[in-house]
């Protein structure tokens, strides 16, 4: 026997049969692999839109929360200005009468030549 194949044409297609298979395999593995991207493409949307969802519901929620903390500010600030002027009425409402009255106190002793009386201020 010789080194040399029964027939060459047939050896040649024995060898071309080897390459398709080989094609096929690596045609078989893009084809998973283009699957496979695609498959992430789809996952990596629904995840940013989840996200976006997510962060949409807290702003929201984090608005919501604000301008109701904003309002109760408010009528918190509301009350103290309230309280400050009923304050200030009740200070100079008394307060004019005091010094009207040490004023007449000072005068009625000044016509009665009676000593000044000693302040407690």
């Amino acid at each position: 026997m010789s080194g040399e194949p029964e027939n060459l044409a047939l050896e040649l297609l024995r060898g071309l049969r080897a390459s398709v298979a080989n094609l096929k395999t690596n045609m078989a593995a893009k084809s998973e692999l283009a699957e496979l991207r695609a498959e992430f493409k789809a996952d990596l949307r629904s995840l940013r839109a989840d996200v976006a969802s997510d962060l949409a519901t807290m702003q929201a929620k984090n608005d919501a929360e604000h301008k109701a903390t904003r309002k109760q500010l408010g009528e918190q600030i509301v009350g103290l200005r309230r309280a400050v002027v009923e304050y200030r009425s009740v200070v100079i409402g008394h307060g004019v009468p005091i010094s009207e009255l040490e004023a007449r106190v000072r005068r009625a002793e000044r016509r009665l030549d009676l000593p000044p009386a000693l302040d407690a201020h």
